[in-house]
């Protein structure tokens, strides 16, 4: 009886993925530019609810993510572009290579997605995040 041919083009036909996961928001410049004629308390509250839906994310990935070393779930971090009201969650260091290989999975492996989850659950809290924390730099 003929072995079954695994599929051509590497390691089984797995998917081999480079590079930061990233979302992008189309119509972003013109919020941006509007942003920066707001006064400087509301920018701030902005800035505020930007990075608890971004810590939200954090804890969430966190709680979620594949335990074996605790590598992944102890190097989950965001980071912060104050100036342009930008937040990036992930991985950074060089250790953390194999996040992309837990989000996706292999072909050895199934994928235990935990950052993409996470984004989309916080995409439907951050208006209210942002609502909230205007509301409390707004005069009545």
């Amino acid at each position: 009886m003929p072995r079954s041919r695994r599929p051509r083009g590497g390691r089984g036909g797995a998917v081999r993925r480079q590079g930061p996961l990233t979302i992008q928001i189309e119509g972003l410049e013109r919020v941006t530019d509007q942003i920066e004629d707001l006064p400087a308390e509301v920018r701030q509250a902005l800035f505020k609810a930007l990075k608890e839906s971004a810590e939200a994310v954090v804890a969430e990935v966190k709680g979620k993510v594949r335990v074996d070393s605790r590598n992944l779930q102890q190097s989950a971090k965001a980071r912060y572009e104050n100036n342009q009201l930008r937040a990036e969650v992930g991985w950074w260091d060089a250790d953390d290579g194999y996040a992309a290989e837990q989000e996706f999975g292999t072909y050895k492996m199934p994928a235990n997605p935990t950052l993409g989850p996470a984004l989309e659950a916080e995409r439907n809290r951050i208006h209210d995040r942002i609502k909230s924390e205007v509301k409390k730099v707004l005069p009545p």
